[in-house]
């Protein structure tokens, strides 16, 4: 096959370029995540970007292909960085709040998985210690932790996102103490 040889035709084009899906299917041959097949971390100095800027460490381009960070040109008199000032059309946003803006939910899934397992690490403790009998600090970090992911599940229904699978104690814990601004968007997740 081209991809495994780096064949390419007579005028140096590749052969063919690599879906997105065989991507993702050399990764899970390989048990390597697919993005470190494009942006080989800590394997190079510098990775090509577009032809407008100029080479950057693979994980900033990490960042600017995961919706990290927003995409930096080198200034044209100084060589500093700065984002892409223009606007989109004509009536359009600048070019940094659309990028933003289209980014903004890849952010909310990694912080949900973050912020739901700090409120079942949470519930674990506190419902050790309640074992052990009496009110603690434990059950009053559990409430913090949940008001933290209430917040986040309300941001991404704001988003019109969906909800990914929770704990029923954290969902019964959640709608108990009305913490939720669309309490039928979540799903318990079933035991294995």
């Amino acid at each position: 096959m081209n991809i495994e040889t780096g064949r390419r035709k007579p005028d140096g084009r590749r052969r063919r370029e690599v879906t997105a899906d065989e991507l993702l299917v050399l990764g899970l041959a390989l048990a390597v995540p697919p993005l470190l097949l494009m942006l080989p971390l800590g394997g190079e100095d510098t990775v090509p970007t577009v032809p407008a800027a100029d080479d950057r460490d693979p994980y900033t381009v990490w960042k600017w292909w995961t919706g990290e960070e927003t995409p930096t040109l080198a200034g044209p008199t100084d060589g500093r960085h700065y984002a892409e000032p223009r606007q989109i059309a004509e009536t359009g946003p600048r070019w940094p709040a659309a990028w933003a803006e289209a980014a903004y939910p890849a952010s909310l899934f990694p912080e949900f998985e973050r912020r739901s397992e700090a409120a079942r690490r949470a519930y674990l403790r506190a419902e050790t210690e309640r074992a052990k009998g009496g009110e603690t600090a434990a059950q009053t970090e559990y409430l913090h932790r949940l008001e933290e992911l209430a917040r986040h599940i309300n941001d991404m229904s704001r988003a019109g996102l969906p909800i990914p699978v929770l704990r029923p104690d954290l969902i019964q814990d959640l709608k108990g103490l009305d913490m939720l601004h669309a309490p039928d968007a979540l799903t318990p997740k079933e035991d294995n």
